[in-house]
């Protein structure tokens, strides 16, 4: 038991430290007492001068940020509205801006506040009130994330100049295939898409080539287009767990792609075993409908050089066993150290 006692407490450990990870934060405790240039209700550490913490002092407004400050940390508040002008000193300067676990609706964002961020590289807004997504103007911008909103809209072409994104997170909201049309389209170097749990029907159009993570678990997705993978390159981690896929909603070869490593078809309405590409490592399909092991699937023939390089396979809660794979397997899944059926 000691083993599992160890993972729990990390895993407990990582869940109560997770927004300072998230923010690269330091406890203003651990950073010494707040210099002069500050807001009243807030602290800025003389030896971190360009951050100002306003995290869990229950504020129901956003204070006037004094210029200087780069780094706003407001997590953990009660704040419903950003009033106008609290952001007129370092419209052109601050690059963090940290909301998340507020009461924040866009009808009380005043315009002139956010809108006119123009240096932002991170902005979190998750677990808020907002139903369309609040995008900066930053050029800079690197990280979006506004998970656990209310979002049903994403407007389209607000992230063409976006040259510098990265990474967006939507997860946990009310996004459906028809609101978030064309919406990612032009951040050339975006890497990372999460639209997990929301109203999707089918994957997003339009993401770059550069994407490598996509992310959509918990969504109504019944199908994959034929040549949807091959429109992504570098795409090397998808999740589509959790939806409605069947058999006929995904056409020969649609997953047979070089580029990716792992493949989460978990918790669908699958009868059989897709046909992946040999480079594929992990392939997670438990809890489908799989009643047959067609070694076609992972192998068009085998040889010294042609064989499946998977390592994991998981097709437990489905109606195969151990004994379903037949004796020629071990040559085709001959990495293949994890295989499980039960």
């Amino acid at each position: 038991m000691f083993p599992l006692r160890v993972t729990v407490l990390l895993i407990l450990s990582n869940l109560a430290l997770c927004q300072y990870y998230d923010y690269d934060y330091q406890p203003v405790s651990m950073l010494g007492p707040s210099g002069p240039n500050c807001n009243q209700e807030c602290d800025c550490p003389i030896n971190f001068p360009s951050a100002m913490y306003c995290d869990n002092r229950k504020l129901k407004f956003v204070p006037i940020v004094p210029s200087g400050i780069k780094y706003l940390y407001l997590q953990n508040n009660l704040i419903e509205e950003i009033k106008a002008g609290v952001f007129d000193n370092v419209t052109d300067t601050l690059r963090w801006l940290v909301l998340d676990h507020n009461m924040i609706t866009n009808a009380k964002i005043e315009k002139g506040t956010i809108d006119k961020l123009s240096a932002l590289e991170k902005l979190f807004f998750s677990n808020n009130e907002i139903t369309e997504a609040i995008i900066p103007p930053s050029k800079s911008l690197e990280e979006l994330k506004m998970m656990h909103n209310k979002l049903s809209k994403f407007p389209s072409g607000r992230l063409t100049d976006m040259e510098n994104l990265t990474s967006i997170s939507l997860q946990h909201n009310e996004l459906t295939s028809e609101s978030i049309a064309d919406a990612f389209k032009g951040p050339k170097k975006l890497l990372s898409l999460d639209l997990s749990h929301n109203k999707l029907k089918k994957l997003p159009a339009g993401v770059p080539t550069s994407l490598e993570i996509l992310y959509a678990d918990y969504n109504e997705i019944d199908k994959i287009g034929a040549g949807y993978l091959k429109k992504l390159p570098n795409l090397r981690y998808l999740r589509v767990s959790h939806n409605k896929l069947q058999d006929s909603g995904i056409p020969s070869g649609a997953l047979n792609v070089t580029s990716l490593v792992e493949l989460d078809l978990s918790f669908n309405k699958l009868q059989s075993i897709p046909e992946i590409n040999e480079q594929l490592e992990q392939l997670y399909l438990q809890a489908n409908e799989i009643s047959k092991f067609d070694l076609a699937s992972f192998c068009k023939f085998t040889g010294p050089l042609n064989y499946s390089r998977l390592k994991h396979l998981r097709l437990d809660a489905n109606n195969i066993t151990h004994s379903d794979m037949p004796a020629e397997s071990a040559n085709c899944l001959r990495q293949a150290s994890d295989i499980m059926f039960e």
